[in-house]
């Protein structure tokens, strides 16, 4: 648990410096919310699927990935309206 925790927020960082736009959360708790969903994402999908034990969590490059995939659903909500951007 504490794994995940600390590489979503690595996850989160990385995710965060590969997609700037205006509409990215922003603020240390933020990013770390959006690197550890990430994280959890990924561990998720990689134990559904077969490729994690049950047990074993995402490394970093899975879990930016998922940050990634979590940052543009963000983008999305605020994009289409749906959440409000927190950044203005």
């Amino acid at each position: 648990m504490i794994r995940i925790i600390v590489i979503g927020f690595i996850a989160g960082i990385i995710a965060r410096l590969l997609s700037p736009g205006p509409n990215n959360p922003s603020g240390f708790i933020l990013t770390t919310v959006l690197g550890i969903i990430g994280a959890f994402l990924a561990t998720w999908i990689g134990q559904a699927i077969g490729h994690y034990e049950l047990g074993q969590g995402a490394g970093i490059i899975m879990s930016t990935i998922g940050a990634l995939v979590i940052l543009f659903i963000w983008n999305r909500l605020v994009a289409s309206g749906v959440l409000s951007d927190f950044n203005k």
